[in-house]
């Protein structure tokens, strides 16, 4: 194993190596939130699809391969699909408006009052997101170096939360990146054939498993509908996707990065299914669908490539967490803290906005660390941050994009009426029910047309300012925010 250790020890220096460069290029709000607003489509298409496939669509992904075979791809398929419906239809849109967080948009578009209502619901979406990921590093460090599941979340959350803290979205980027290309090696090029062959060929799967394996629909109809209804939707209004699409250097980049993005991961989709299912011919007894990723790594993989393979493994936890992290700092410092302090920092005052959202990635850090230690569920917090998500912010964020008659107290109304009937609805019918969601998304969807329309509307001003910046024509001072830096012109990244 001391070729796998060493493949990870250099990984996990790289991380913290880029944490460090990312720092010094960080010198603005603009620079450490959204990397300036200048990545090209290369970075950028390879950071949306770091972000979006983390330790669920990678273990989990085998996981239901394992369990359902290569109908086990829906759930990872499905955020691929959210992801190519966000870039095609919003994300020209979303770049254009140059905010930081989910709640300004809205602020901007029902003319304020619904930031701190909003920002809180995202915060804990975004939290509990961080922790599912974090959670994760525990059985891949149990794989690697047996320590116990406390020490192994320490040890991988204190990565993350040091190179996010130092360099903000920069390093952030650059880490993701990184990730990327291990991901695609370790698990695409390297785990996927592998697998395929010592199962002894699709041939042989086909011949040792039931036929229900190789069923496209073998998952269940009702399973993939709830599955649309929470990734697909929630890669449409995620405060940690929309921060990725605001990094973007233009409306082009923003829609073909994403779509590439899109299309990345529905492969990846596939490929976790297919090596689920080769992992069960392998293993037909394992004894939860979860541990097929890690046993296929350890048992049947040569050293060094294993090292490789279990380092693709964390890269997609870390990405995730990380991603996860800034977006529930972002919401916590400038859409709850901020707003409740009433802060406004007269015209001259030097205030440094880098230093205070530093604190806040290493405060929320510590809390996500310190939750991830005390919950052992990662799929029932997952289905938590998913179900208030959209259940929550779904119907005011998509139709404060699609309908013109949307109101503020419309707003409200349904994050009032949806988050907590979610919640109430999982109270009763258990957190995984498909319920909460088939029946607290209409709630919200009824309670924001009929208030809506029950209201005035929205004032002609607000909504002229709102086509003006959906049409890319920011005010100056906003302008300023996206583009200013005290350090030198970076070029831009491809």
């Amino acid at each position: 194993m001391a070729v796998d250790y060493l493949v990870i020890v250099v990984y996990l220096a790289g991380m913290l190596a880029m944490g460090w460069w990312g720092m010094r290029r960080a010198r603005s709000k603009s620079e450490f939130l959204v990397a300036g607003r200048r990545l090209g489509p290369a970075m950028y298409s390879g950071t949306m699809a770091a972000i979006v496939l983390g330790g669920a669509s990678t273990i989990g992904g085998v996981g239901l391969g394992y369990q359902y075979g290569l109908s086990g791809a829906w759930m990872v398929f499905t955020i691929g699909l959210g992801l190519l419906a966000l870039s095609v239809f919003f994300s020209a849109r979303i770049a254009r408006l140059k905010v930081y967080t989910v709640s300004e948009m809205l602020d901007l578009r029902y003319g304020g009052r619904a930031g701190v209502i909003s920002g809180l619901v995202m915060w804990a979406y975004t939290l509990m997101l961080a922790v599912t990921s974090t959670i994760a590093y525990a059985s891949i460090f149990d794989v690697l170096f047996d320590i116990n599941r406390t020490l192994a979340i320490v040890l991988g959350g204190s990565v993350v939360v040091a190179y996010s803290t130092l360099g903000g979205m920069w390093s952030i980027t650059l880490t993701d990146m990184v990730q990327f290309v291990v991901k695609t090696i370790g698990v695409l090029l390297l785990l996927l054939p592998i697998a395929v062959v010592k199962a002894g060929g699709f041939g042989a799967m086909k011949a040792k498993l039931p036929t229900e394996y190789f069923d496209p629909l073998g998952i269940g109809g009702e399973t993939i509908f709830t599955y649309v209804l929470i990734y697909t939707f929630g890669m449409l209004i995620g405060q940690d996707i929309w921060q990725r699409v605001f990094t973007a250097r233009s409306d082009r980049t923003a829609r073909w990065g994403g779509t590439v993005a899109g299309t990345y991961c529905l492969a990846y989709a596939l490929a976790g299914a297919v090596i689920g299912t080769a992992a069960k011919v392998l293993y037909p007894k394992l004894n939860s669908p979860d541990d097929a990723f890690a046993t296929i790594v350890k048992d049947e993989l040569p050293i060094g490539v294993r090292g490789l393979v279990l380092a693709a493994a964390l890269a997609a936890v870390m990405s995730t967490s990380s991603g996860a992290l800034i977006a529930c700092a972002t919401v916590a410092n400038n859409d709850i803290w901020a707003r409740l302090r009433g802060i406004v920092h007269p015209s001259g005052e030097q205030h440094d906005e880098v230093k205070g959202n530093r604190a806040f990635i290493l405060l929320m850090g510590l809390a996500v660390i310190g939750t991830a230690i005390a919950l052992n569920d990662v799929v029932q917090a997952l289905t938590v941050a998913y179900n208030l998500l959209v259940g929550g912010l779904l119907v005011p964020i998509l139709g404060g994009l699609l309908w013109k008659r949307g109101t503020v107290q419309g707003a409200l109304a349904a994050v009032a009426v949806g988050g907590p009937a979610v919640v109430g609805l999982m109270a009763a019918y258990g957190i995984l029910a498909n319920e909460p969601i088939y029946y607290g998304l209409p709630a919200s969807l009824a309670a924001y047309v009929a208030v809506s329309l029950a209201t005035r509307p929205t004032d002609e001003a607000v909504l002229a300012a709102w086509r003006d910046r959906l049409a890319g024509h920011a005010p100056a001072s906003a302008s300023a925010s996206a583009s200013d830096s005290v350090s030198e012109p970076v070029p831009h990244a491809q």
